[in-house]
């Protein structure tokens, strides 16, 4: 983006391009990207051994599928994920763009190319998520350490060997790459924590943290709902009631962190990117204007084309300082939505977990498991995407308001015409109120003369009831042909309010820009949609605590059925198997009429008088005690208790 604004013929430009050249180093460092996401596969172990494994025994279940972050509901590694994806937010702008490909290619095989492209970004960029989510801690903090000195290296002498620019002047590189060389030191930084945690844990100085399905945030949530909320609580702040109020309770996920860094640098370099080129085009266009002044007096043209040059000017200088203060207003409005997007995933996520649904459209109340689970993968790439293009969408229309404001009052008001812009502003606002206060005055007619009286003094409106049916309808007939004409004014300006709202809204990804009833045609509203009912299914902290629950109660079990023994000395299984048949004659005689329950006894309990071999002659013993312990029950009327006979009386 940069070399591209550079002309060949100064010599600093000459000097860059016989340097180290950060295009030619991303395509160089697939190899041990391929090499370390080699060697981290081939540490991990495949849960499912393969029919590979049998042919080649010494493999052992290695090069197992390598993890780059889990993008559901982890949270741990949160900002070290996004700086990750700070690293890889410079290299992300290059996608939209062909620069970064050594050769030229058809226009046929673009969208190839913009795959092959992604595919390759990624797989240069995966060591550093790797190296993060690896279980192997010491082997990825130090393959980490390595591919970030490597990036680190390449990236700092590239930017200060040469950073002048031609627009931003000698500190332009610097100026474009500062986030990415802050975000590789921190991912530096990160790995030699890890690799010193690692070593600790290893020589025993340190214990390794527990891994448990849910989290400490979520275990407070969830006590929060089971406490009693106190009857007065403190007062909202200004800030926490209009702007946002702090959540300790809730964190967001790796994906969220990673999507607002990313988003936050690329409209930061997007912002500088769009000063750059407009203050070119802008210095093109005098160059033009003085271009066409010197041949309209050189020729002595028409004094219309004289009086055109002025105008000329200045409209070249309101644009000028419309477009520069509209860059600025349109940075922050999109700042302010990236931002909005974190509160606005965290008011939907609570809302679903309460089990409020009336906040979306009724075609979303229950999208499809494909549908969430796509959502999940489409949405950091989309609201990366529409965050840079609603940026460029909003600045324009900023900048025709600006310059409609700047015509409309500004310049009237310069030139000396204040009186003729207030009479024309004054009868424009005189015709607006006189609509207004039409459609108000009809509210106000049916309100007083058109409809019955309270049924209750206590009720707050008027029932829809009719009064003065007749007037009604001459009041009706009359103003007929005068809503006819408002109406056609009201379409117009519907449309333009329609309009302004979209393009406004554009890349606002948690609101839908369509009509009701046509939301579904809005896919990246779907795509929110389908990506928080995804978090919710996979993180409510109701669910997963349960989860948790579960999980604990079973592994105590476990662990209290094998020291449920007598000693601690194993024994045969001869003894284990006498243990238990003591305990099932102890059990069924002291409760005889679980013997008819028995299901190896329930074929020849159907006809006892019938057999006379020994077993034949225990079920009649058996039958014979259960009738007459039966008939004790129903004499007393109680249910039958089951006596077991514990471990220790065995």
């Amino acid at each position: 983006m940069i070399r591209n604004q550079e002309e060949p013929g100064v010599s600093t430009v000459e000097d860059c391009q016989s340097g180290i050249s950060i295009d030619l180093f991303l395509h160089l460092s697939l190899i041990p990207a391929v090499l370390i996401t080699g060697v981290l596969s081939f540490l991990q172990k495949r849960a499912k051994r393969l029919a590979l494994d049998h042919r080649l025994p010494f493999l052992s279940g290695r090069f197992a599928i390598v993890v780059p972050l889990d993008t559901i509901g982890s949270i741990s590694n949160r900002w070290s994920y996004g700086f990750a994806f700070g690293a890889v937010s410079s290299t992300v702008l290059l996608l939209f763009s062909e620069s970064y490909i050594p050769f030229r290619i058809p226009g046929w095989a673009r969208a190839i190319v913009y795959l092959v492209g992604a595919l390759e970004v990624g797989l240069v960029y995966f060591p550093f998520f790797a190296c993060l989510s690896t279980p192997f801690r010491a082997a990825g903090a130090v393959l980490g350490i390595l591919y970030s000195l490597c990036w680190i290296t390449i990236t700092v002498w590239d930017t200060f060997t040469c950073p002048r620019g031609e627009i931003l002047g000698a500190y332009q590189k610097v100026i474009f790459q500062w986030p990415r060389i802050l975000s590789l030191i921190f991912l530096l930084g990160r790995f030699i924590y890890i690799l010193v945690k690692a070593i600790r844990i290893h020589l025993q100085l340190e214990q390794e943290d527990p891994e448990e399905l849910i989290e400490q945030h979520q275990v407070q949530h969830v006590k929060s709902l089971l406490r009693k909320k106190p009857a007065h609580s403190q007062p909202l702040s200004w800030f926490q009631s209009r702007v946002y109020e702090w959540d300790p309770n809730f964190k967001f996920p790796n994906r969220i962190i990673g999507t607002v860094i990313i988003s936050l640098i690329g409209l930061y370099t997007m912002t500088l990117a769009d000063y750059s080129l407009s203050n070119t085009v802008f210095n093109r266009i005098e160059s033009w204007k003085n271009t066409l002044e010197n041949l309209v007096t050189s020729c002595n043209q028409t004094e219309a084309l004289g009086v055109m040059i002025p105008q000329l000017e200045e409209f070249i200088d309101v644009a000028r300082k419309c477009w520069l203060a509209t860059t600025i207003c349109a940075s922050l409005n999109s700042v302010a939505y990236t931002l909005h997007v974190l509160v606005c995933y965290r008011k939907h996520l609570k809302r679903l977990w309460k089990g409020q649904k009336g906040f979306l459209p009724e075609k979303f109340h229950n999208p499809g498991p494909a549908v969430s689970v796509a959502s999940i993968t489409r949405y950091s790439g989309w609201q990366i995407a529409f965050t840079l293009w609603g940026y460029l969408i909003v600045h324009f229309v900023h900048f025709l308001f600006a310059l409609l404001f700047a015509y409309v009052l500004v310049l009237p008001i310069l030139h000396g015409n204040t009186m003729k812009m207030l009479t024309n502003l004054g009868i424009i606002i005189l015709t607006i109120s006189l609509l207004i206060a039409l459609v108000i005055l009809q509210v106000v007619l049916v309100q007083i003369f058109f409809l019955q009286d309270k049924i209750s003094p206590s009720d707050k409106n008027k029932p829809l009831a009719l009064n003065n049916r007749k007037a009604f309808h001459c009041f009706n007939y009359f103003f007929f042909f005068y809503n006819v004409v408002m109406g056609m004014g009201n379409c117009i300006f519907r449309l333009l309010c329609s309009i302004v709202t979209g393009t406004w809204l554009v890349s606002r990804i948690d609101r839908t820009i369509m009509q009701r009833g046509y939301e579904a045609m809005d896919s990246g509203y779907s795509t929110w949609i389908g990506m928080i009912f995804a978090d919710h299914y996979h993180s409510n902290p109701v669910m997963v605590c349960f989860s948790q629950l579960l999980v604990s109660n079973m592994m105590e079990r476990a662990t209290a059925s094998a020291y449920s023994s007598f000693s601690t000395t194993p024994e045969p299984p001869r003894n284990s198997q006498a243990r238990r048949r003591w305990m099932l004659s102890y059990t069924l005689l002291r409760n005889p009429h679980l013997i008819l329950l028995r299901k190896h006894h329930l074929s020849s309990s159907s006809s006892p008088h019938t057999s006379s071999s020994p077993q034949s002659n225990a079920v009649l013993q058996a039958w014979v005690m259960a009738s007459q312990t039966q008939r004790r029950q129903a004499a007393s009327q109680s249910l039958p208790e089951i006596t077991v006979i514990p471990a220790e009386d065995c």
